[in-house]
């Protein structure tokens, strides 16, 4: 599957929120949602800009996990291309011991409590990290994004295909506090590459 998205800062979640339920988006995932990088100890998978996440989302309406690759990132038109695969899973934690016996290591995680919506044949989610901005993604097709972007309230200018990383480190060089994306850097633990 081809994942093509776009992400922008968003400086009022709660009323981004309300103006995509007002336009009629049909909300989806509303809860916590975790995902735990894993690679070879040698990095192997970060150099060839591949990406193998476990993801648990937890939310008031239950919960489900997946393991899931993401192929290099390519651009087109502006847009940030990847290709991904995903599987449903039962027992995350029985997947996270595996992926551990099988010598892959944790090389970063990312918490954040989201609010999911379908709007306009896309996907939109409002993120907030344990510290740092607020943040909009969304996914689908260009012309999707593109209507679901005008809907949302957002300036347009605002959507970039950057990453998660390039945002966290315009919040540090902005603010002057290191950003943490994951309950144990919002603890003062920090073991994570930056880039990864």
């Amino acid at each position: 599957m081809r994942e093509v998205e776009l992400k922008s800062l968003v400086a009022d979640p709660d009323r981004t929120i309300a103006v995509l339920r007002a336009a009629g988006a049909v909300p989806g995932l509303e809860g916590r949602l975790s995902d735990t990088r894993y690679d070879t100890p040698d990095r192997a998978l970060l150099a060839r800009d591949h990406v193998l996440r476990l993801r648990v989302f937890v939310g008031s309406a239950g919960s489900h996990s997946s393991l899931d690759w993401k192929g290099p990132t390519s651009y087109a038109d502006g847009y940030k291309v990847r290709e991904e695969l995903s599987t449903s899973i039962g027992d995350a934690g029985v997947l996270a011991r595996l992926l551990d016996g099988l010598g892959y290591i944790v090389i970063r995680e990312i918490h954040r409590q989201v609010s999911q919506f379908e709007f306009r044949g896309a996907s939109v989610r409002v993120e907030r990290y344990p510290r740092m901005d607020a943040l909009v993604e969304v996914e689908g097709e260009p012309a999707a994004i593109e209507a679901a972007i005008a809907g949302t309230g957002l300036s347009r200018a605002g959507f970039t295909s950057e990453r998660l990383q390039d945002f966290a480190m315009r919040f540090e060089s902005r603010t002057g506090q290191r950003a943490a994306l994951c309950d144990r850097e919002l603890a003062g633990d920090y073991p994570y590459a930056a880039n990864a």
